[in-house]
């Protein structure tokens, strides 16, 4: 399938293809198409998955075939090719093939290899984060009901995906009133004694101390899972029998908690339901909107008639890509690693349709149909995510239309030489010098580059504990210490670039969330560096740090304010806060970690299980420590020479 070229790949071609050329002075299109005549020799009739690959061995291209031999040769007839498969043909310098059984299996390769290498001239996806399911885990006598990301895990029944963390919770905020299903870990459980608050809210049967039997829960249970399966109907009705025999029965305090678990029921069914004609529908409804090279595909999940929740997608290098090329594309690329629906409702017919029906089923070991409804309550389905996919495409103009006006605006403001293509935000984050940090983040035209994204971990030594000025001066040393003067005025096309990942583009602008103590620190970092042509702006809080008084610094010690009001204020209040948000972020992350940690983890030779064994027998990694060379050979699967070492590591001077 064709592929939209890099849109700042470093190449000119005239309109003569033959007269293409590289930028540089490098060899013209002919080198390429050498490149590409020197495999065509080793192909065969086979399907396949080849990879092009330019001078520095970087793969320029992902491409399947269910001919090898017949599909590759196009390559080599540059009149009829696009002219961003021109360039992409001028800077090939060599190919990778690799055959495969079918070709509903080169698909699959070929969507792998795509998602792994991230190759400039192939559709990508920018979000590649994982779905979010909720998780029966049926391992313990009373099952669990929780959210859940990454690898599944046995006895362990999975429901989604769902667009969002946000669509979990509602959706197990009203599970825990309808079923009062557990949500707490084993071991919490284990160590109860009296009901948690939960089940003071009405929100858990506490199995933890008895309150039910295991046979009643083992019936919430299955009525959990044919809600969960489609089934909801079922469910009610069986709510509005148990409900009507406590009243008959006179035991309405019974009544009344089945009426509030119908009521749940009620509520989640409102929320979630399409419309009364889809209450068995398992399908995922796909539309695809494109405008001015921006490419929007809005993807709805729905499961047993439930609306699991929606997400627009915009892939990379979209631009002047077919529609049905870009589709095709996505659903290779998204469902590489997620089960697809039993069905595929999209807005528009593909070729291939055939071939993917044959890959994702495969995948999903039952079968799959890819359909294009053109009438009915389906139709009406469809119609409504491609409303919603060319909303998302006019908020994203108007998203990227306001950024750049704020980027021109900084360049006045700033009195900078053109507007600023990368923007590199800088803050430190830690608790009385503990578990200090720093971060990076960057921003552009575009919006923020969160592939570029960097934390800098504070080691012991590496600064005085609580110097806010010596971590911004670590942080900035390393930071222009990667890069190199080559790398003066790079700019990548963010989110596919490793280069820009690794920190190898140089920025326009530095803002620094501080203020004269903050810049200088930074000046005189990058002084010691050679670094002297770099715009740096400090941001301070002001007066009683109020948002809306920033104060701004520049290095030669003048200052100015914005008026409360002014949208350039906002802008850079987003920029600042954004950078605040990351670092405050990580530092958490690795407070959290340090909270789990032990003193045995900086040993050498001591894994987790020698970990566990000597914190069974010792009970305490403070008395690990403290304990002989004599009492660390008794513990059990310590060797003499793995206790030598431990107390030589902590007795160095024994």
């Amino acid at each position: 399938m064709a592929d939209p070229a890099h849109p700042h790949a470093p190449d000119r071609f005239s309109e003569d293809a033959a007269t293409f050329t590289v930028k540089g002075g490098t060899p013209d299109i002919e080198l390429g198409l050498a490149a590409i005549r020197n495999t065509l020799a080793t192909l065969g009739p086979q399907p396949g998955v080849y990879r092009m690959h330019d001078a520095q061995d970087a793969i320029l291209y992902v491409g399947k075939a269910k001919s090898l031999k017949s599909r590759v040769p196009s390559y080599t007839q540059v009149s009829r090719l696009p002219r961003r498969l021109q360039r992409m043909v001028a800077q090939t310098r060599g190919m990778t093939v690799v055959v495969t059984n079918s070709e509903a299996e080169a698909l699959l390769l070929e969507a792998q290899l795509i998602k792994r290498f991230r190759p400039p001239f192939n559709v990508l996806l920018r979000d590649d984060k994982s779905f979010p399911f909720i998780a029966l885990d049926e391992s313990h006598g009373f099952p669990r009901l929780a959210k859940h990301r990454g690898t599944r895990r046995e006895k362990t029944l999975y429901y989604g995906p769902f667009a969002s963390a946000g669509s979990v919770n509602t959706t197990l905020n009203a599970l825990q009133k309808l079923f009062l299903l557990r949500s707490c870990t084993d071991s919490f459980m284990a160590n109860r004694s009296r009901p948690c608050l939960l089940h003071q809210i009405r929100r858990c049967s506490a199995p933890c101390v008895d309150r039910v039997t295991p046979e009643a829960y083992g019936e919430l249970v299955s009525d959990a899972k044919a809600f969960l399966s489609g089934r909801s109907q079922q469910v009610q009705k069986k709510l509005g029998d148990q409900m009507q025999a406590a009243a008959e029965a006179r035991d309405y305090e019974l009544a009344a908690v089945f009426r509030d678990r119908l009521r749940a029921l009620t509520y989640i069914q409102g929320t979630q339901a399409i419309n009364a004609e889809t209450d068995a529908l398992d399908a995922d409804i796909i539309a695809l909107a494109t405008r001015e090279g921006v490419a929007c595909i809005q993807i709805f999940f729905i499961r047993g008639g439930q609306n699991w929740g929606h997400r627009a997608i915009f892939p990379a290098h979209a631009g002047g890509v077919p529609e049905a090329e870009i589709l095709t594309a996505f659903l290779g690329q998204f469902y590489a690693e997620l089960t697809p629906a039993k069905t595929l409702l999209l807005d528009r017919a593909l070729t291939e349709a055939e071939l993917l029906s044959e890959a994702l089923s495969s995948r999903a070991g039952c079968k799959v149909s890819l359909k294009t409804p053109v009438r009915g309550h389906l139709k009406k389905l469809v119609d409504q995510a491609s409303r919603n996919a060319a909303q998302a495409i006019d908020r994203r103009l108007a998203e990227s239309a306001t950024q750049t006006r704020n980027v021109e605006a900084l360049a006045d403001l700033f009195a900078l030489d053109a507007p600023p293509q990368r923007i590199e935000i800088y803050d430190n984050s830690h608790v009385m010098g503990t578990n200090a940090l720093g971060a990076m983040v960057v921003a552009g035209p575009e919006g923020f580059r969160k592939g570029a994204y960097r934390k800098f971990n504070m080691k012991p030594g590496d600064v005085t504990p609580g110097d806010d000025f010596g971590m911004m001066t670590a942080m900035l040393t390393r930071r222009f210490a990667r890069l190199e003067p080559s790398a003066r005025g790079r700019h990548h096309e963010p989110d596919v670039s490793d280069i820009d990942k690794d920190g190898g583009d140089w920025p326009d602008l530095l803002l620094i969330d501080g203020g004269k103590g903050q810049v200088s620190a930074v000046v005189s970092a990058l002084a010691a560096l050679g670094v002297a042509d770099v715009p740096i702006i400090g941001v301070s809080k002001g007066p009683d740090r109020n948002a809306g008084r920033e104060t701004f610094h520049h290095p030669d010690g003048r200052e100015f304010t914005l008026p409360p009001n002014d949208p350039l204020l906002f802008f850079l209040q987003r920029l600042r806060d954004e950078a605040h948000r990351f670092a405050i972020g990580a530092h958490r992350q690795k407070r959290a970690k340090a909270m789990t940690s032990s003193t045995l983890d900086d040993v050498p030779g001591i894994g987790p299980a020698r970990k566990k064994a000597l914190l069974m027998h010792f009970g305490t990694a403070r008395a690990v420590k403290g304990a002989s060379l004599q009492d660390l050979q008794k513990a059990p699967g310590i060797s003499q020479s793995t206790a030598e070492a431990l107390h030589a590591h902590f007795h160095p001077q024994a």
